[in-house]
């Protein structure tokens, strides 16, 4: 049985004074990055710079959670092999500016550091001041008043003489304590708001954090909660603000991020990158790393440029876009439930925006590169590049959200939400919603639903749509999944394609078909079944006035209703979709009808001029 021990206890004494253990260091930074964890729903709260988008505390702990599931769920020998790994993993998790910074400072701790196994309080003095440096370093354009001028407070207490860790230590997060209750007279922002800089809050929630573990050998049994209540007045006024902050640019929309490998033995060109950056005229640029990996995070018009730019200068994994706005969209809305959806669902933007609805983006390739659907690549763009793909070349492939994809958008909306509820795309068409469910049971302590739509496309979409509106009427997570289940069976969707050719390449029909569809002039159509499945339903003859005929081939196959919600998807034949949608819409009466262009899930199998419909009967 193991006893906690003050930290001071647990130093090693030598002859040229105080050292600190690796052992010691590690269960230190260990109470330090709980305490952040513990604390990220505040610091959410309280983030308005430099966008108020609300993820901050979710940004820090995602971090912050990957070093404690890597390198300091080990035991450690050497005190600079600890912060080197530390460094790597804060590097692997790092999400959002503040991420990144941290991870910056932890590199240059463990840079100064080097071999050392264990650390004078000098030393360690020193490695903060270099880690000071490189987070600062790392932005293009730093600013006071954020956690920079907290980490260099903190670095600069450190340097006074040191008789006991535990004053020397306290000392120092006194004065990282005064420099950020001055943050809100370094920046308008937040004295508007009645705030301090979330990020710095969260430096110094990790510096608290330690020094429980150096006055108690332990994490402080406090309220995490109660500390430091007074820095949230105004957070909630402050984050509900109905634009970007007045210094943002509200142009820079997406929070963009990519881990950079360099290749050949060739170090990556920092300077060189930043330039090119500067060039695209991105903003909150961070480098986080060294020569050989480097974390990259912008707020750009277009990730898609972002991340071509950055493959110039290495190998580009990782790749992660938020969008700030529809995130600000996600805190404002009041609804204790937060529906999130995948990219495979197709909606009108305009729906998705009014709903308030969430969506997580599928993966698509197109050989060697990687996308996110609908946000480094937007399906125009996708439908031109396909046409191009010549007789024998690959054609592109899609995949689920990876698990990470999943935890980063659920941890952020339950930060927000008392509950979130995932509608996914039908479990017998992609591991998707296998993939959201491998995450909820990792999710300890968050209200999480995963439902499956039965449904893709254009009929996923409608299902989502309708959790997102009971959403915002008030109903309970348990309440929209019964519903949502139930309307499966009033929700049909229907596809029809003019060209097999994509859909005989890629696996999904039987080769020997392909000629056989090309001599006889027939356009087939598909339907999902009451299982999930997909399968034909159909076949029209010739392929003249398809939209028409498509149209009167629904029709006879829908259930008597008085009511009903219509969305249409084209793949890149926007005439077609507009017809089909109107001739529906006129026979159908009371309906509310949307057209949208469909997304590579349907694209990547169905080929230009598919056609997709979905029908939901309403009560």
């Amino acid at each position: 049985m193991s006893v906690a021990v003050p930290f001071d206890t647990a130093l090693q004494p030598r002859a040229d004074g105080l050292r600190i253990s690796a052992s010691a260091l590690r269960r230190a930074l260990t109470a330090g990055a709980r305490r952040v964890i513990a604390r990220r729903e505040q610091l959410n709260r309280i983030n308005v710079f430099p966008v108020p988008d609300g993820d901050t505390g979710s940004n820090l702990a995602f971090t912050l959670s990957s070093v404690l599931d890597g390198a300091l769920s080990r035991p450690a020998r050497e005190a600079g092999a600890l912060l080197r790994a530390v460094a790597d993993d804060a590097l692997d998790g790092a999400r959002g500016n503040s991420g990144a910074i941290i991870a910056q400072f932890f590199h240059g701790l463990g840079e100064r550091v080097g071999s050392l196994a264990s650390l004078s309080p000098a030393q360690l003095a020193a490695a903060v001041r270099n880690g000071a440096e490189q987070a600062r370093g790392a932005l293009s354009e730093p600013r006071e008043g954020t956690v920079l001028s907290v980490i260099q407070a903190f670095a600069d207490a450190l340097h006074q003489p040191a008789t006991s860790v535990r004053e020397w230590f306290d000392a120092a997060l006194q004065r990282s304590r005064r420099a950020l209750a001055n943050t809100p007279n370094q920046l308008a922002v937040l004295r508007q708001a009645g705030v301090v800089d979330a990020g710095a809050q969260g430096f110094v929630d990790l510096l608290e954090g330690v020094a429980d573990f150096i006055s108690q050998g332990r994490p402080a049994a406090r309220r995490v909660d109660d500390a430091h209540e007074d820095c949230l007045h105004g957070a909630d006024d402050a984050v509900a603000a109905d634009s970007f902050d007045s210094e943002a640019n509200p142009d820079h929309r997406w929070c963009s991020e990519c881990v950079i490998e360099a290749v050949d033995e060739r170090l990556i060109d920092r300077e060189a990158l930043r330039g090119a950056i500067d060039q695209l005229g991105a903003s909150s640029v961070v480098l986080a790393g060294g020569g050989e990996r480097l974390r990259l995070h912008a707020h750009v018009a277009c990730p898609g440029r972002l991340f071509e730019l950055a493959s110039g200068f290495g190998g580009v994994t990782q790749r992660k876009a938020d969008d700030m706005l529809a995130q600000q969209r996600a805190v404002q809305n009041p609804a204790e439930v937060a529906v999130i959806t995948d990219s495979g669902a197709d909606l009108p933007a305009e729906w998705i925006e009014r709903s308030s609805l969430s969506m997580v983006p599928v993966r698509l390739n197109f050989g060697a590169e990687d996308f996110l659907d609908k946000v480094t690549m937007h399906p125009r763009e996708f439908y031109a590049r396909l046409r191009g793909i010549a007789d024998g070349e690959s054609l592109p492939q899609t995949s689920q959200p990876t698990p990470g994809d999943f935890r980063r958008q659920f941890e952020f909306l339950a930060s927000h939400h008392a509950e979130v509820l995932y509608v996914g795309i039908s479990r017998p068409l992609s591991g998707t919603l296998q993939s959201a469910e491998s995450v909820q049971s990792r999710m300890h302590g968050v209200a999480l639903r995963v439902v499956d739509s039965g449904h893709a496309s254009c009929g996923e979409g409608l299902l989502a749509l309708a959790a997102a509106e009971l959403a915002q009427s008030g109903a309970d997570a348990a309440t929209i999944a019964s519903t949502v289940e139930g309307l499966r069976g009033d929700t049909f969707t229907f596809a029809a394609t003019r060209d097999l050719s994509h859909a005989v390449r890629g696996g999904r029909i039987p080769r020997w078909a392909g000629p056989l569809a090309r001599w006889l002039p027939v356009t087939p159509v598909a339907a999902i079944r009451a299982d999930g499945t997909l399968g034909v339903a159909g076949i029209l003859p010739g392929r003249r006035d398809v939209p028409e005929r498509l149209a009167a081939w629904i029709l006879r196959r829908l259930p008597p209703g008085n009511r009903w919600r219509l969305l249409v998807g084209h793949g890149d034949c926007e005439s077609d979709g507009m017809r089909l949608r109107d001739v529906l819409a006129e026979r159908l009466g009371d309906c509310e009808a949307g057209l949208v262009e469909a997304g590579p899930a349907v694209g990547a199998h169905a080929g230009p001029g598919a056609l997709v419909v979905g029908v939901q009967r309403l009560a």
